[in-house]
């Protein structure tokens, strides 16, 4: 648990997660993270200015490139880039000039966990409440949950992948949960 603990010194490093190997949980690469907040109005010009759809149904995920933005509300998003992607900031202010928008990096504050493998729904679903079946859960979906005691952005990557968002004090916490329920489940 020491690793993760470390981590709070460098939000950019990227530490093995506590806990016995289990290829299926690691921690994502370094990423930039930004709470993205803007009107209805906003939604195209920000579209432009950062090479994202906006416009995406709340709940969802739009990627294009290295980025993505997951809807979290109806005028709020979770932008994800590369940690070497210091664009963002410049070119939202370039291309809202004049509008109203409110953009917060919160890369100090969260890390992810990537969690793959035919059981990876079910290892979430141990102790999360949400229907992760593909029809009720489909790939692209994101939204805010709780697992166990922890809240965390959900987001699922693939049929059998999901990212996952928490605050730093808490992985450990969800980080060493995840690899006691993979003790149930065959790789």
């Amino acid at each position: 648990m020491a690793d993760i603990a470390l981590a709070h010194a460098d939000a950019r490093r990227t530490a093995p997660l506590p806990g016995a190997v289990d290829r299926r949980i690691e921690k994502s690469a370094p990423l930039t993270r930004f709470v993205l907040r803007l009107p209805e109005e906003s939604l195209t010009a920000a579209g432009a200015a950062l090479g994202l759809d906006f416009t995406a149904p709340i709940n969802r995920a739009v990627t294009s490139g290295d980025r993505t933005a997951l809807r979290l509300g109806p005028d709020e998003w979770l932008v994800l880039a590369p940690a070497t992607d210091a664009a963002i900031p410049g070119g939202l202010a370039a291309g809202l000039a004049g509008r109203l928008f409110s953009l917060v990096d919160v890369s100090h504050r969260q890390t992810g966990i990537r969690l793959a493998g035919p059981h990876a729904a079910a290892m979430i679903n141990a102790v999360c409440p949400l229907d992760l079946g593909l029809a009720a859960f489909p790939v692209g979906m994101a939204t805010r949950t709780i697992f166990a005691k922890a809240d965390i952005v959900l987001w699922r990557t693939s049929p059998a992948s999901f990212h996952l968002e928490i605050w730093r004090s808490f992985a450990p916490y969800v980080a060493a949960l995840l690899h006691e329920i993979g003790r149930e489940y065959p790789d």
